[in-house]
C-alpha cells in the first residue's frame, strides 16, 4: 500500500483521506455488496418459481373440484374455478366407504407412527454405545438390508404362514422399521454428550432410564422429523394393503382411492361404488386427490421448525 500511495502521490492521484488502498478496498467491497444483492436476488427468484410449479398442480385441482362439469367437458378451468360447484364433495362427505376409510387410515397411520419410533428408537439407542459386542457386525447387518430385499413374492410366502393375510397387523409390523430412519435418529444420539449420561450412571441410573429421562426428551426434533417422514408413509401407502389385504374394510384410503381413480371412467364400476352420476367423473377425480392429500399436509406446518432442526443436527455425527 505504501509503495502504491508514493506511486500516486507521483502521478497527483492520491487521495489524502483514503489513500489509494482505501479507494481500491472501498470498490471491491460495493463490487462485492452488488454481487451479493444479485445472488440474493437470483436465489429468491429460483424459490419462487420452484414454490409456482409445486403449486400450480394442487390450484389446477382444487379449481376443477369446485368447477361446473360443464366448464369441464369444455376445458376452460385452469387456475380459477367456473361454474362453482360442490356436488363433487358432497358425494364424496356423504359416501360411507370413504368417510370409514378416512377414519381408519388416520387410526392407523397414528398406531404406525408411534410403533415405528418405538421400534426406531429401541433399535438406534444401543448403537451407541461402545462396549456393546458385535456392534460393527450389526451395523453392517442392518445396513445390508438398505440394499437388497427379498421382493414380492418371497414376502407374500412370508406373511401366509404367520397369518397376516386380512390381518390390520399386516399394515403395521412389516413396515415398522425404516433403516434409513434409524441411522439418522442413531447420528443424532451421537450429538448428545456422553458427559450426561456418564453422570447419569454414576447416580445408578439404568440403561432404560437414561433413555427415557435424557435421551428421548432432548431428541424432539429428531423425534418430530421422524415421526412426519413415517406418517407421511404409511398415509400414501397403499402397495402392502394392496397385497395383502382383501377385505374392502380394511383398506386404507389410498387404496380405496385408487380403485376408484382407477375404475371411475366405467359407468358401470362408477355406479356399482355409488356414483351414478357420470358426469361427475372429472371433477370427482379431483376431489378425491384432494380429499386425500390436504390431511397430511396440514401436519406438515406443526413440525417445520422440528423437521428443519432434526435432519440438520442428526446429519452430524461427531
Amino acid at each position: 500500500c505504501e509503495k502504491r500511495n508514493a506511486l500516486d502521490l507521483r502521478m497527483g492521484t492520491y487521495d489524502k483521506e483514503k489513500g489509494s488502498c482505501g479507494k481500491g478496498m472501498d470498490i471491491n467491497m460495493k463490487i462485492k455488496s452488488k454481487s451479493g444483492k444479485i445472488g440474493d436476488w437470483v436465489f429468491v427468484i429460483i424459490c419462487l418459481l420452484v414454490s409456482v410449479v409445486c403449486l400450480l398442480p394442487m390450484v389446477n385441482l382444487l379449481a376443477r373440484s369446485l368447477s361446473s362439469t360443464d366448464a369441464l367437458i369444455r376445458h376452460q378451468v385452469y387456475l380459477w374455478p367456473k361454474g362453482w360447484n360442490l356436488e363433487a364433495y358432497a358425494t364424496v362427505l356423504s359416501d360411507v366407504k370413504y368417510i370409514r376409510a378416512f377414519f381408519w387410515t388416520v387410526f392407523l397411520t397414528a398406531v404406525c407412527t408411534l410403533v415405528s419410533l418405538t421400534m426406531t428408537t429401541l433399535c438406534a439407542y444401543p448403537l451407541i454405545f461402545g462396549g456393546l459386542k458385535g456392534r460393527s457386525a450389526i451395523n453392517i447387518f442392518i445396513t445390508i438390508t438398505m440394499f437388497f430385499n427379498a421382493g414380492t413374492i418371497p414376502n407374500y410366502l412370508l406373511m401366509k404362514p404367520l397369518g397376516l393375510l386380512n390381518n390390520p397387523l399386516v399394515l403395521i409390523i412389516p413396515s415398522c422399521l425404516s433403516v434409513y430412519n434409524m441411522i439418522i435418529m442413531r447420528s443424532f444420539f451421537y450429538g448428545i454428550p456422553d458427559s450426561l449420561r456418564e453422570s447419569a450412571e454414576i447416580d445408578g441410573a439404568s440403561f432404560f432410564t437414561i433413555l427415557i429421562k435424557i435421551y428421548v426428551p432432548l431428541s424432539k426434533p429428531v423425534l418430530a422429523t421422524l415421526a412426519l417422514f413415517y406418517a407421511v408413509g404409511r398415509w400414501n401407502g397403499y402397495s402392502d394393503a394392496l397385497m395383502y389385504v382383501n377385505e374392502p374394510k380394511l383398506y386404507p384410503l389410498q387404496l380405496l382411492l385408487y380403485n376408484i381413480l382407477n375404475n371411475i371412467n366405467s359407468v358401470e364400476v362408477a355406479t356399482q361404488e355409488g356414483f351414478s352420476a357420470p358426469g361427475l367423473t372429472e371433477s370427482l377425480k379431483a376431489a378425491i386427490v384432494m380429499f386425500s392429500t390436504v390431511p397430511i399436509l396440514c401436519i406438515y406446518p406443526w413440525l417445520q421448525k422440528y423437521f428443519i432442526h432434526g435432519v440438520t443436527l442428526g446429519a452430524v455425527k461427531e
